[in-house]
């Protein structure tokens, strides 16, 4: 057989790269974020064991395999130009509008052009980079629309991960209508199994039961005395390093086993 020429080998490269599979993913962390909750503001910017909440989930979210960035979304509001001058030289912020986080999501992840997006939150500082590495290649893998290990939780709450490629994201946001669905971003794709490749990633035993999420108080006083306990031992914060710990300190999950989820 002859060796392809040059001419030929050009124009089969120039057509492989207009396939989906050849294109080079750009799989970014967009962290959603605003100094205004309602049950603990400015919490992002409270500091737990030597830094803020927003940095643990920053810094943590870029240990997550397979990330190529970490953005923050913030809104346009002006109680949040604090937020944007605060994390100046931290991280890349973009801001959207304050209650369509959707449109938020759209305008971070067009800005890096971004190929695949993971949804985390600021209130997360818990956040297990080999748990979501989990997702993110379970979704490459599979080739599917959407993961997440919230579709079956067995993950404490604060683990939440959801992957999702841009083009569906562009979908929900030229689509969706229910204000819900333009809140809490990804509803308009959850919802639709029938349209969207769906992927729940699940493993491992049920600890659906703790919250590592922080909205209260008590939930921030579990978080330090976590973090703490980790830089002190000098743990990198495992899921399983974070599971003995509270099999360690029972009275510690104690704190906030009372507290309720806000409804999505």
């Amino acid at each position: 057989m002859q060796d392809m020429s040059s001419e030929t080998e050009s124009a089969l490269l120039a057509y492989l790269r207009q396939t989906p599979r050849f294109m080079e993913m750009n799989t970014v962390v967009i962290i959603q974020a605003r100094l205004g909750s309602t049950r603990l503001p400015r919490k992002v910017t409270m500091d737990l064991a030597g830094k803020s909440m927003i940095e643990w989930v920053i810094a943590r979210a870029g240990k997550i395999s397979g990330v190529d960035q970490v953005v923050v979304a913030t809104t346009m509001l002006s109680e949040d130009d604090e937020l944007v001058a605060f994390l100046a030289g931290v991280c890349p912020v973009f801001r959207g509008p304050s209650q369509d986080v959707l449109r938020r999501y759209r305008i971070a992840a067009d800005a890096v052009d971004a190929t695949a997006v993971i949804r985390v939150t600021s209130d997360c500082p818990l956040l297990c980079p080999e748990v979501s590495g989990e997702i993110v290649r379970a979704f490459h893998e599979a080739t599917v629309d959407y993961a997440s290990n919230t579709m079956v939780r067995v993950y404490p709450r604060g683990l939440d991960t959801e992957v999702f490629s841009t083009d569906v994201l562009r979908q929900a946001d030229d689509e969706a209508t229910d204000p819900a669905e333009r809140e809490h971003v990804t509803p308009f794709i959850y919802r639709r199994p029938e349209r969207f490749r769906l992927l729940p990633v699940a493993s491992g035993m049920d600890h659906s039961n703790l919250r590592w999420t922080v909205d209260t108080p008590e939930d921030l006083q579990l978080a330090r005395r976590l973090l703490v306990a980790l830089k002190a031992d000098g743990m990198e914060g495992t899921y399983a390093e974070l599971l003995e710990l509270i099999r360690e300190h029972p009275e510690w999950s104690a704190l906030n086993e009372k507290v309720s989820q806000k409804p999505v």
